[in-house]
């Protein structure tokens, strides 16, 4: 089973993503924990994708591809960016970050996610989940 969407790098088009997590999670009848954490850790992943990563140029799109394989489901997200240094990331549980508003999404996903990748200079997410 595998489900791909191409979109712009528009934040409208996160309900394109949305829909195609909840058909995903009807068709693989996914206990309402695993829906939470791949819904999110998802939108977080690709919302970063289109805003940081392409800068919210609809010109430049961002790919999503859904993989089941086995027991764990595979969500693989490119963007059309420069890439980024994931272990540069500020740590949002840190005294000094915890009154700022960006910076989390990237928490969340680590947390949510059973595994997570970033390839290509981080112009890739892979997260992974054991279903």
């Amino acid at each position: 089973m595998r489900k791909d969407l191409n979109i712009p790098s528009e934040i409208g088009n996160l309900r394109l993503v949305e829909k195609a997590i909840d058909e995903l999670s009807i068709e693989l009848d996914l206990s309402d924990e695993v829906y939470g954490n791949v819904l999110v850790a998802t939108m977080e992943a690709t919302n970063n994708a289109i805003i940081h990563g392409n800068n919210s140029d609809p010109e430049k799109n961002v790919k999503i591809e859904i993989q089941l394989d086995k027991a764990q489901l595979k969500v693989h997200i490119e963007d059309q960016g420069g890439g980024f240094d994931f272990a540069s990331i500020p740590d949002p549980t840190a005294p000094e970050n915890l009154e700022k508003i960006n910076g989390r999404g990237i928490f969340l996903m680590e947390r949510l996610s059973d595994e997570i990748l970033y390839l290509e200079d981080g112009r890739v997410v892979e997260l992974k989940f054991k279903l």
